[in-house]
């Protein structure tokens, strides 16, 4: 099993990646399917109007992650990396004047999100719970082409064969043209010590099958880059986050209140707290305004990986871009064994599979550039996720503000405990990290589906929204 460092952090915007990023790109892959695909298409038949629907979690919270507006936005042949956010309420006020799309390299078609665009809270697709249905018509109606795409988390868009493959597993394990090709935290142990490398070595040996180290490390400084440059938009940002909740950005003012202690040099045990969590906060907060953000597995979960990431180079002196690359790829490892096993989808799994998945993913890489084993790596990921099983996903009025900015400041504070604690250990402990990605798996699949981002259950029924 082989899932890029790139396809674990990807560059896009907020809410949500499964939410706000995957309808986007589901929307934009219509389009090139429309345009590019030899799908059977009668003589003379030419599409004249574009509608769309979103199904399960997409309809129940789709208003407030905007996933109407990102459907919209992907329709007009945006995508989550390069769509400017500053200029994303002109594009669909334009259409929604206009009641037409003119995407680059297509024709016009009639496109009015008032009725071509639904959130279907009636019929579920079979598939996932994040199902999106788009249909090219003629004039006079008839459906020319229809497809079915579901987003799986993390910004992962799949359609509906895609999604088949991966659960009959129909890709033998090991076929990736990499030299360490780990499907599970036990295989990837067992190459470290045939080996006698580190997780982030065999994880840069495997990125280099794809392409050179030059440009892979190029692509890890923007992609670290882009993290700070969220945190330092999020302590920098102040007033009301949108939504309706009236939920007040705190990362400025918490910042402010922590620089002033720094400069006076006063002894706070809890300052290590403060700051892990004010760098998560800035992120969340940031990422619930609509910025641009990384996928750190996911949207909801973005602030805990860069805020572990500025704690070490910010308190520690041996930080360097080697470190933060380190980090990257052993977090990337991590992550991607999670997916491939279980899941980092909020409606699939809960928020376990997104803040806990994340949190496990920091933990690992603050361990290894911290001197860890490849045993003390995956102990420290084991840790971390463990004490996030069972997380509901049940954001109050579908928006991800309460609880996911202060959780994803826990996450973080969680990860490096975790990490602490493996690294006083000799790496050797009771439960291995397989087992708990399959409990978290698991315990997915048994969770009520009112707890997972549905905002049907959980505080999403049981605070009043003001």
């Amino acid at each position: 099993m082989f899932l890029s460092v790139f396809d674990v952090y990807k560059i896009g915007i907020g809410p949500s990646s499964s939410h706000t990023m995957g309808p986007m790109s589901a929307a934009a892959r219509f389009l090139d399917e429309l345009i590019n695909t030899q799908w059977p298409r009668t003589t003379g038949a030419k599409v004249s109007r574009i509608t769309a629907s979103l199904h399960g979690s997409l309809a129940f919270t789709g208003i407030g992650h905007a996933s109407d507006r990102a459907v919209i936005l992907g329709l007009a042949g945006e995508t989550p990396d390069k769509v400017d956010p500053d200029k994303m309420e002109q594009i669909v006020d334009q259409i929604k004047s206009d009641k037409t799309i003119s995407p680059k390299g297509h024709p016009t078609y009639n496109f009015n999100p008032v009725t071509d665009l639904v959130l279907d809270k009636k019929t579920p697709l079979t598939g996932h719970a994040n199902g999106m249905l788009f249909q090219a018509l003629d004039k006079d109606g008839t459906v020319l082409l229809r497809r079915v795409y579901y987003s799986i988390g993390g910004g992962f868009v799949v359609d509906e064969t895609e999604l088949e493959a991966m659960r009959s597993n129909t890709k033998p394990s090991g076929t990736d043209k990499v030299p360490y090709p780990f499907d599970n935290a036990k295989q990837m142990l067992a190459m470290a010590k045939k080996s006698g490398l580190s997780i982030a070595q065999m994880k840069r040996k495997n990125e280099c099958a794809e392409m050179d180290e030059y440009t892979l490390n190029k692509k890890l400084d923007k992609t670290w880059n882009a993290m700070n440059d969220c945190i330092e938009r999020g302590i920098k940002g102040a007033g009301i986050l949108p939504g309706g909740l009236k939920v007040k950005r705190r990362a400025k003012n918490i910042h402010d209140q922590l620089k002033d202690e720094w400069q006076k040099n006063e002894f706070n045990p809890l300052q290590v707290n403060d700051w892990l969590s004010v760098y998560a906060m800035a992120v969340n907060e940031e990422n619930a305004a609509g910025g641009r953000i990384v996928t750190s597995p996911t949207n909801g979960a973005a602030g805990v990986i860069p805020a572990v990431l500025r704690y070490y180079t910010h308190f520690h002196s041996g930080s360097n871009k080697k470190t933060i690359r380190d980090f990257l790829l052993t977090s990337a490892a991590i992550g991607g064994i999670i997916k491939h096993n279980a899941s980092i989808s909020g409606a699939e799994v809960g928020c376990q599979g997104e803040v806990g998945s994340a949190s496990a993913m920091a933990a690992a890489g603050l361990a290894q550039i911290m001197g860890g084993t490849p045993e003390q790596v995956e102990n420290a990921a084991e840790i971390a996720l463990e004490h996030h099983l069972g997380m509901t996903c049940d954001p109050v009025g579908g928006l991800v503000q309460v609880p996911c900015i202060e959780r994803n400041a826990l996450g973080a504070v969680k990860a490096v405990t975790a990490a602490s604690l493996a690294l006083k250990g000799d790496g050797s402990h009771f439960v291995p990290l397989d087992a708990c990605i399959e409990t978290m798996r698991q315990t997915g699949l048994d969770m009520n589906e009112r707890y997972k981002e549905t905002s049907k259950g959980g505080l999403a029924v049981n605070v009043v929204e003001c």
